[in-house]
């Protein structure tokens, strides 16, 4: 698995290890975390290579001798990074091509993609007025305009998955992940960086944008089970969307994570601050019918589960420290850090 220290990726190799799978992860940890394997490292469960996919040696060597590769690695962030950092996320492009050929040259059976809903036209999402739901079809109708540079290396990966289909019969199958949170999670997304701020007991609450986008936030544990089901049942190259069909407003999420912090902030909209697509919701009634899968966990209580765990884990002092770099940044924050975004980021 690569990207496999990360938040979804770990949450992956644990329920890959449960179901008896022998597992080996390469990350470079620019993103991931190994205190999220640590312990099946050290007992010998999964074997860690630590290494930078653009290169052609460590992608050949993740790769060697694996049946099923689940690529998750890739540069990303939340809206902050994946606005602000458009050449950094055009590098999963050579990423994605670079494993791609090394799974072609290493004889891999079957290639597991996590792509995104970054893929879907931008101008489909712009009215939160309209109840719409994202269907499979819709990525290219009627004209690509893909969510940046991030959402243009997606639809590559899921174009290039279904030519290797086509031209060496390799299985392949694209997962397109909606928002997605839950532990271990950090604070780049909105959902952490809602919790976050209320961690710290933040007043006033700054939140990006007019507040009224509306997002399908999907628990991790949602997303790992939809993604092995993929790797156990699509083969073709086929794209499917893994997110609940529920619609929750970022303002509306805002309001649930004080509550449960028990405070009421004055809350101030930041309207000049990147925001993203206004109505963003998945359709799943393809993974439905081809995974026999739908989400299991609502996002009330995804939402306590996850807030939990974030106060239950977090220092105060090490969050403030890395909040306002984090909002637009991943990874460890350099050094002077502290000044970015000013301390008015949001989510």
């Amino acid at each position: 698995m690569t990207g496999g220290a990360s938040f979804i990726g770990s949450t992956l190799v644990d329920a890959l290890l449960a179901r008896g799978a022998s597992v080996r992860v390469v990350d470079d940890l620019s993103s991931g975390v190994l205190r999220n394997i640590q312990q099946v490292v050290d007992d010998g469960s999964v074997e860690m290579i630590q290494g930078d996919l653009r290169e052609p040696d460590v992608s050949a060597k993740a790769v060697d001798g694996m049946d099923v590769v689940f690529h998750l690695a890739a540069d990303h962030g939340g809206r902050g990074y994946v606005d602000l950092h458009q050449y950094a996320c055009s590098t999963n492009l050579g990423l994605d091509a670079i494993l791609f050929r090394s799974a072609i040259d290493a004889d891999v059976e079957q290639v597991v993609y996590a792509s995104s809903g970054c893929i879907y036209p931008l101008y489909l999402q712009a009215d939160p007025g309209e109840t719409l739901f994202l269907t499979e079809d819709m990525e290219k109708a009627p004209g690509y305009d893909p969510d940046g540079l991030y959402g243009l290396a997606k639809m590559a990966g899921e174009l290039t998955l279904r030519a290797m289909h086509d031209e060496y019969g390799m299985k392949t199958a694209s997962c397109r992940y909606f928002t997605v949170y839950g532990p271990r999670g950090v604070e780049n997304h909105a959902v952490i960086a809602m919790i976050a701020r209320a961690f710290l007991k933040q007043d006033p609450f700054y939140v990006w944008g007019s507040g009224e986008q509306i997002r399908n936030w999907t628990y991790v544990d949602d997303i790992v089970e939809g993604t092995i089901r993929s790797a156990e049942r699509i083969d073709d190259g086929s794209a499917v969307n893994l997110g609940t069909m529920e619609r929750v407003k970022v303002i509306d999420a805002v309001r649930m994570v004080c509550e449960l912090a028990g405070y009421e902030p004055e809350i101030v909209k930041q309207l000049e601050m990147p925001v993203g697509p206004m109505n963003r919701v998945a359709d799943n009634a393809r993974a439905k019918a081809l995974l026999d899968w739908e989400p299991g966990v609502l996002f009330a209580d995804g939402l306590k589960r996850t807030f939990d765990w974030y106060f239950a884990t977090k220092n105060a002092d090490e969050v403030r420290e890395i909040l306002d770099f984090m909002l637009t940044g991943r990874g460890t924050p350099p050094v002077g850090s502290e000044k970015v975004g000013a301390g008015r980021g949001g989510a």
